[in-house]
């Protein structure tokens, strides 16, 4: 334990001294204006398999770059394509989040739980809870301690099931949402530095993230049962305040008609759009399109559909329950969800920047072609390379607790390179989010941390952060186990990770000529 507690504190000490995203950004930026200037200088070039065009690497302070830079600032942040679907999705969901849906539901779900199955309820109540953003963590975590105790079970182990299952299991979720909208945004673009048609939609992951809950239920379940819980009998007796009471309160008459009125408009909402789907003339089908890209419109309205549904069923939960009075408390409560983005349009300002600086030095595909060849010389089957990029994404997440920050950064490079060796940009972000996730758990660095362990407090005064972290690393020991299996069984079945999107990308065949003649083989840029 003592190596252990030195371990931690070392992790502790080195993320204290990483500075806020938004100045990693910056000294980002600064490194690539360095870089860009030595490419450029030394004549850093290399092909582009796919298009044939000769890709050369051009200072970031040379005169078209510099005019980019700062005339079309404004554009470049408005380009930037995780911050116009984010926020189009809070439009929705903080609707429902301030009306009360998302907390009332999850505590429906969690306090009607029969308690031979109340573990995997809670995991996969965590697991959804994600579309409620942070109230997740504030609603389910605590709740699920509650309904434990209500149990007659210990409630520490059922803090450490929603832990697991809200910040471990952090990328899976029966539905595309908020998060998804955000990591798979920035892969686009990264995608397009080397097929500038191609596209990424909400639903890239959705297949994969139903796998999570699949395969991480279970996990939850059994170790919470079978390990956490008889450890955690075998501390000192509880000490507690006991639950406040409007935990564990049922749900009133004037919340369950909010729901059932949501129930209906959630119903009515998808009989609408399949009515729209199989219309003559849809506008969600493009019947000229090759057959894998027909349904490529109807996938690109996820994001509206889920911004309007999440809307849609908030008013009219808060109808049914009284929470919302007249159009103007729907006003208020998209005003305050937009302003509870601040930070992250502050962050990304400085991430759509780097993104698109990047871009025109030229860098981001040469580096990816020169890394393509010579991962190809190492000839390592695909379900090794993904399963580097979950260690490497756990390695930073154990540090920088921002999955967006991490991704902005990590995108341009590992995207590009994975399609040039025939790995769908689906599939890298997946493997991504899957180390992103698993880690969440092990860290104190993770900003919600003293939030849990002042929850476990309120059960236990001399529950510390040793204890926590001790609760919880059987966990993410296991969830990495089992991430990277899945991972590597997504691959070696190529199974599909979401509507019409593989885990294999096949670039057209390579352009013959002059530019073609020139080898990434050459380029010094490795």
């Amino acid at each position: 334990m003592k190596l252990g507690a030195r371990v931690l504190d070392g992790v502790e000490m080195i993320g204290n001294k990483l500075p806020d995203p938004v100045f990693l950004f910056l000294w980002f930026i600064l490194a690539l204006i360095v870089l860009s200037l030595v490419g450029a200088g030394l004549g850093w070039e290399s092909v582009n398999p796919v298009t044939g065009d000769v890709l050369q690497a051009k200072s970031l302070l040379a005169p078209e770059n510099l005019e980019k830079l700062f005339i079309d600032m404004p554009k470049t942040l408005a380009a930037f394509p995780p911050l116009g679907i984010v926020l189009t999705v809070v439009y929705g969901a903080a609707v429902a989040e301030r009306a009360g849906l998302f907390t009332t539901a999850f505590r429906g779900m969690l306090l009607n739980a029969p308690r031979f199955i109340l573990t995997p309820v809670v995991a996969v109540t965590g697991m959804v809870s994600h579309h409620a953003s942070d109230a997740a963590y504030v609603v389910v975590i605590p709740l699920a301690a509650v309904i434990f105790a209500a149990a007659g079970r210990h409630p520490l182990a059922g803090l450490a099931a929603g832990f697991a299952a809200v910040s471990g299991g952090f990328a899976g979720n029966l539905f595309p949402g908020a998060s998804d909208a955000l990591i798979l945004g920035i892969t686009e673009p990264a995608a397009q530095l080397i097929d500038p048609n191609y596209t990424v939609t909400i639903a890239g992951n959705w297949f994969f993230s139903i796998g999570m809950v699949v395969v991480f239920t279970p996990i939850i379940w059994f170790l919470t049962d079978v390990v956490i819980e008889p450890r955690l009998r075998g501390r000192s007796p509880i000490m507690t305040e006991g639950p406040r009471a409007e935990e564990k309160t049922p749900l009133s008459p004037a919340e369950k008609r909010g729901l059932g009125f949501a129930g209906l408009t959630l119903l009515a909402m998808v009989l609408l759009w399949a009515a729209i789907l199989v219309l003559p003339g849809s506008p969600f089908i493009n019947p000229e399109a090759d057959v894998n890209q027909r349904f490529n419109p109807l996938y690109q309205s996820l994001v509206a559909f889920f911004a309007i549904l999440f809307f849609m069923a908030g008013a009219a939960y808060g109808v049914g329950s009284g929470t919302v009075k007249s159009h103007r408390d729907l006003v208020v409560m998209m005003r305050d969800g937009i302003a509870q983005m601040a930070p992250y349009i502050v962050l990304a300002f400085f991430a759509a920047h780097f993104v698109a600086m990047f871009n025109w030095s030229g860098l981001g595909p040469i580096l990816a072609v020169s890394g393509a060849e010579y991962l190809k010389t190492l000839a390592l089957p695909a379900p090794y390379l993904l399963v580097a990029v979950v260690l490497v994404s756990c390695f930073f997440d154990l540090f920088i607790g921002s999955a967006s920050a991490k991704w902005s950064a990590l995108a341009p490079i590992v995207v590009p390179m994975f399609m040039l060796l025939g790995i769908s940009p689906e599939m890298t972000t997946a493997a991504y989010r899957m180390g992103d996730s698993v880690t969440n758990i092990a860290t104190p660095l993770m900003s919600y941390f003293p939030l849990i362990l002042t929850f476990a407090q309120r059960w236990d005064p001399k529950f510390g952060l040793g204890s926590l972290m001790s609760t919880m690393l059987p966990y993410a020991g296991v969830f990495l186990i089992a991430g990277l299996a899945m991972v590597g069984a997504w691959v070696a079945l190529d199974l599909p990770l979401g509507p019409g999107v593989g885990v294999h990308y096949e670039p057209p065949p390579l352009v013959e000529g002059p530019a073609a003649s020139v080898s990434a083989a050459q380029t010094p840029a490795r």
